[in-house]
């Protein structure tokens, strides 16, 4: 399983996410979402919506490469569209490791 993603075990174990749309956007509400992701799979107004709860509440927003399968897989809950992370130190981990992930691949494929 891939390592970014058990970030999301633990942190959904430690019960620091919002699982779902409109459980991320009361947390945004609440000022307390530090990273709001979206699935490859989600539709564009959820991702709209994740959008617009990031820039209203000041935090990052960021989709990620994984399915709604994927992120439901790892959490064990359903397949949510979108997750906020309330906490700001794994929410940064996990931002880094997407996107340190993405520019790996990326090289990748501009390599073959």
């Amino acid at each position: 399983m891939d390592k970014t993603l058990n970030l999301l075990g633990l942190a959904k174990k430690a019960g620091l996410l919002a699982i779902g749309s409109e459980a991320a956007s009361i947390l945004a509400r609440q000022g307390k979402a530090h990273l709001i992701i979206t699935a490859t799979d989600a539709s564009d107004g959820t991702i709209r919506r994740a959008k617009a709860n990031a820039e209203s509440s000041g935090s990052r927003y960021l989709a990620v490469p994984y399915s709604k399968f994927d992120l439901g897989n790892i959490i064990g809950r359903g397949s949510p569209g979108v997750i906020a992370f309330s906490d700001k130190g794994l929410a940064d981990v996990f931002f880094d490791k997407v996107t340190e992930q993405v520019r790996i691949n990326t090289r990748k494929e501009s390599d073959a």
